[in-house]
């Protein structure tokens, strides 16, 4: 009769039940990942779906956007927002992938980052460029946002600036510009190979750099011709005398192969606005704090493209449920699915110390990865939208809850492991009935560190457009608007506060008294 390690019950038995635990595990993530992706997909693919209408995350581009959902909405067309994309490549991407109908653009960003092509195109020559792409450039708008060097009226009166050319001397001036302006080649690099300029710079916000200028904190940054902060802060831009510039025409970019109807409707705008203009329905929106929507809606209604003074903008309340909820789907979905694979890849390898240290190595080598990173790297592999973020945050999940459970497994008593052994217990047996109950406290901690972790992390997924308690904290920044922040900031950390006292609440339910750690002992 055996009794122990070598049994030979036991030795069959642990093959199949790994194969099993394997196959199981597999299932298991390969549904959560396709509950995720209908999900995401569903308003990208369904045909019946409300037109989409995107923004890049500054002033005028959500201002733009708002407006050709209003002349949309004006013609009977269901519009579905999706503002606050985080820069060019996401917008585009997104446009590609069907995650967006329409956004608006610009010439010179179509021809300089997305084409990556030198020197200016017209229209005929762009949408020749843009068709093996999927998009197409619809009529213009009326007016040319181009990039300026933009300084306080204080230091350019101290210093004399008029021109891009006079900072060349002022080696001490601090550069701060938007993080996209400083990659782009119609940015930073550019430039300062231009006009030859040896200082350096620092990435910021393109929403906060107003501010740091104003606080000393930075000399220079980069603006946008028609900015409204350009009035609201008395900002001095300065000549672009050797014409680095190209002109940035603004028009709707759109699917190609959107409805006719839909471009059509768009195309009223076209012409509508020039320089001065956009630049005080800008300052309307900085300046005088009135929302995209009610500026939109007064210039719409000047123009005769709208009839009505009523706007169909959601309430506070029902964009707060809106994005709260749709930040509980990304959270949950995500740390499910990492129990699911974090659980059975610990159950699988416990009892190997090469196979522990490698899932752990490789979990914890996802974990250092920024998670803006992680996101934008997402974006090649799944595009934008919810479900880049939902694999984005499960594998930041899945360290927390895979080391949690190997560490409650392998320092169960030895002791108890060789009763287990000694009772003929089969491995399932042995975790179902003694090492899960015993690893179950450790367990619950890692999926609520988990939890935690993606509640704060999915605010990010804005940026790519998955939505969410981001989107006023994108649009609060874009607009150095606290009260917008705070809509975002204030929630994600109460549902933060939630998940804690509900694993509490799980631990004193689904874990014995005696097993609970308790205060001083």
């Amino acid at each position: 009769m055996s009794t122990g390690l070598y049994s030979p019950k036991r030795s069959t038995a642990a093959p199949r039940t790994r194969r099993r635990g394997m196959r199981a595990a597999a299932s298991a993530f390969r549904a959560v990942l396709l509950i995720a992706g209908l999900c995401g997909s569903w308003t990208a693919n369904t045909q019946t779906r409300p037109i989409v209408i995107g923004s890049k995350n500054f002033t005028e581009s959500y201002l733009l956007a708002e407006m050709m959902a209003q002349v949309l909405e004006e013609r009977g067309f269901e519009v579905r927002r999706r503002t606050g994309l985080g820069g060019t490549l996401v917008a585009f991407r997104a446009l590609q992938s069907g995650e967006i109908d329409a956004y608006p653009e610009y010439t010179g960003t179509l021809a300089q980052a997305v084409l990556e092509l030198e020197g200016e195109l017209d229209e005929t020559e762009l949408n020749a460029r843009l068709a093996p792409l999927g998009a197409e450039l619809l009529p213009r708008l009326g007016f040319n946002n181009t990039y300026a060097i933009a300084v306080t009226g204080e230091t350019a009166s101290q210093l004399g600036l008029q021109r891009i050319s006079d900072l060349a001397d002022l080696p001490q001036l601090r550069f701060g510009f938007s993080h996209e302006f400083r990659d782009r080649a119609d940015g930073w690099p550019g430039l300062q190979q231009r006009y030859a300029l040896p200082q350096t710079s620092s990435g910021i916000e393109h929403g906060l750099a107003y501010l740091a200028l104003l606080e000393g904190d930075i000399d220079v940054t980069d603006a946008y011709s028609t900015d409204g902060d350009l009035l609201k802060y008395d900002l001095r831009v300065l000549q672009d005398d050797l014409g680095f510039f190209p002109a940035y025409l603004a028009a709707p970019l759109a699917r190609d192969d959107l409805d006719a109807d839909v471009k059509a409707a768009l195309a009223a705008l076209t012409g509508r606005l020039d320089d001065e203009a956009m630049r005080t329905l800008n300052a309307e929106v900085v300046v005088e704090e009135r929302t995209f929507a009610q500026v939109a809606r007064s210039f719409l209604l000047a123009q005769g493209l709208v009839t009505s003074t009523e706007t169909r903008a959601p309430t506070l309340w029902d964009t707060l449920a809106r994005n709260t909820l749709t930040h509980l789907k990304l959270t949950a979905i995500a740390v499910l699915a990492a129990c699911v694979v974090g659980v059975g890849l610990a159950l699988l390898v416990y009892r190997s110390p090469t196979l522990s240290a490698g899932v752990l190595y490789v979990a914890g080598l996802l974990q250092t990865i920024p998670s803006i990173a992680l996101l934008a790297l997402m974006i090649p592999l799944a595009g934008v939208g919810q479900v880049p973020a939902i694999i984005a945050l499960f594998l930041y999940s899945l360290l927390p809850i895979a080391r949690n459970t190997i560490t409650a497994l392998i320092t169960i008593d030895p002791l108890l492991q060789r009763v287990t052994q000694a009772l003929g217990l089969s491995e399932l047996e042995q975790l179902r009935h003694v090492y899960v109950p015993l690893a179950l406290p450790h367990m619950l901690a890692g999926v609520r560190i988990a939890a935690v972790v993606s509640i704060g992390t999915a605010t990010l997924a804005a940026f790519i457009g998955a939505g969410g308690l981001g989107e006023p904290i994108v649009t609060g920044l874009a607009l150095n608007d606290t009260g917008l922040i705070l809509q975002g900031a204030i929630p994600a950390a109460l549902l933060a506060l939630s998940a804690e006292l509900l694993f509490e609440v799980l631990e004193r339910r689904l874990v014995p008294r005696h097993l609970v750690s308790q205060p001083g002992t």
